[in-house]
């Protein structure tokens, strides 16, 4: 399947009448093995639903699958091939209101965002964005994940 097109937004406040919309669709990002293990190795979390493909194979899920939180640290991945507001000279992760993993992500999964604006805040210099994410698994019937992100851009 094709990269999705990159949006390109010009002005961060015109955002501000954007909310409600969905803005922006990601990349798909394959989640590997490789990528698993190197998740389990930077967190400690090396349990084996996620890194024993032979014990993973007899569990529920017939192979591996992805940490909960692996899925969540794609977001900045899917944010950058989704989205760029050309007028912010930086933006920085403010936080999480709610974070939900509805169906788990079997090793050679295809992941993409779809970023929803919820809420548009000005702040000095710039403005808090709250975004709904839903990370959607190629073929799956649940999202993966859902999201509440908190960005401050600022111009």
């Amino acid at each position: 399947m094709a990269a999705h097109a990159l949006t390109r937004i010009a002005h961060l406040g015109s955002l501000a009448g954007r909310i409600g919309q969905e803005i922006a669709v990601s990349d798909w990002i394959t989640v590997d093995q490789p990528m698993i293990d190197k998740f389990a190795d930077a967190t400690g979390d090396h349990q084996w639903i996620h890194v024993d493909a032979a014990r993973a194979a007899e569990g529920p899920f017939g192979k591996t699958i992805a940490h909960g939180f692996l899925t969540l640290s794609l977001l900045p991945l899917m944010a950058a091939s989704a989205l760029e507001i050309t007028d912010v000279r930086m933006g920085i992760n403010y936080g999480l209101n709610r974070v939900r993993f509805p169906a788990p992500v079997p090793v050679g999964s295809r992941l993409r965002g779809h970023f929803k604006l919820l809420a548009y805040e000005a702040i000095a210099g710039g403005a808090q964005l709250t975004l709904e994410v839903t990370m959607q698994r190629e073929g799956g019937d649940k999202p993966v994940c859902v999201a509440e992100s908190l960005s401050r851009r600022f111009v």
